[in-house]
């Protein structure tokens, strides 16, 4: 079988919305690696694939439309022939392997906001803790001929650095927590759990259409989402998150519980005890939960 209908095949079978370079350098370095495609021999006398390979396949399969670059796409990433529908989510998360939406996006995505984020908020690590990651992914798909892969200088897994995807400009937040979001069943696409949504609601009000929406979301929203909420705060809150989840949900909304109610163990005075965690102290206090009403 001709190696270029063999890559083809096997970028048929991937089932990411756009393709990167690292996706195309995995499929090379296994076919030379294999010599054959299902069964079918392959007429290539390399042990090993080189970036020069890589380059020359691209080229050729650019040439042969099966692959196309794109403008609303980092130079580094590809679409596939007849898979010209995708979503800006599912671009960002076939990128970046270790994101997930959040923040506004999460939100829109859970439905907790009728307002359209003109930008995709993303949650990612850091540069330095992502290539750690990224280290270990290229070790779990490589196995043994990690060193090999890229001693030859075949694509790496790396960071993107594309201010927009699609027609959507990209704001990435660098969080750790890679626990807290779910993937999605038959989709790229992950996202910031639900508790985990409304937990980033607090900390990054600005991130999700400023305190004051926040609230009208925790008011709409809250009571139906009760557990889940207080399950995330509980957990992985800091003390100023559980005030001021408490002070929403006890005195504002009236769902005061067993746990919130032990929420109030963390109140206490001081300049930057406040509601709105962006915004200017104000002399106006909650009495219960001592956080300064700033909003």
């Amino acid at each position: 079988m001709n190696t270029l209908k063999a890559i083809s095949l096997s970028l048929g079978k991937l089932s990411t919305p756009v393709i990167t370079r690292y996706q195309i350098g995995l499929i090379v370095h296994g076919l030379y690696k294999d010599k054959q495609y299902q069964g079918q021999p392959l007429a290539l006398q390399k042990d090993c694939a080189s970036l020069k390979d890589v380059n020359h396949y691209i080229a050729n399969l650019k040439d042969d439309g099966i692959l196309n670059s794109s403008k609303q796409l980092p130079d580094s990433v590809y679409t596939l022939l007849g898979r010209s529908s995708w979503s800006d989510e599912e671009a960002i998360c076939t990128i970046d392997p270790f994101c997930y939406l959040s923040h506004y996006s999460a939100m829109a995505h859970h439905g907790l906001t009728d307002r359209f984020p003109v930008r995709l908020f993303v949650s990612s690590p850091g540069q330095k803790d992502w290539r750690h990651y990224a280290e270990e992914r290229m070790r779990k798909d490589l196995g043994a001929d990690v060193d090999e892969y890229l001693s030859r200088r075949m694509p790496r897994l790396v960071k993107t650095s594309a201010k927009t995807i699609g027609k959507k400009e990209v704001h990435r937040f660098n969080s750790l927590h890679l626990g807290a979001y779910k993937s999605l069943r038959d989709s790229a696409i992950r996202v910031s759990s639900l508790g985990r949504t409304f937990l980033d609601m607090l900390r990054n009000p600005e991130l999700c259409g400023g305190m004051r929406h926040v609230i009208d979301v925790y008011e709409e929203h809250a009571k139906r989402c009760l557990r889940l909420i207080t399950d995330e705060i509980e957990q992985n809150g800091h003390p100023i998150d559980k005030v001021r989840a408490g002070y929403i949900l006890d005195e504002r909304l009236g769902l005061g519980n067993e746990v919130i109610d032990s929420w109030k163990r963390f109140a206490q005075r001081g300049g930057s005890r406040k509601l709105d965690p962006t915004r200017e102290y104000e002399p106006e206090w909650s009495d219960d939960w001592l956080i300064s009403l700033n909003i």
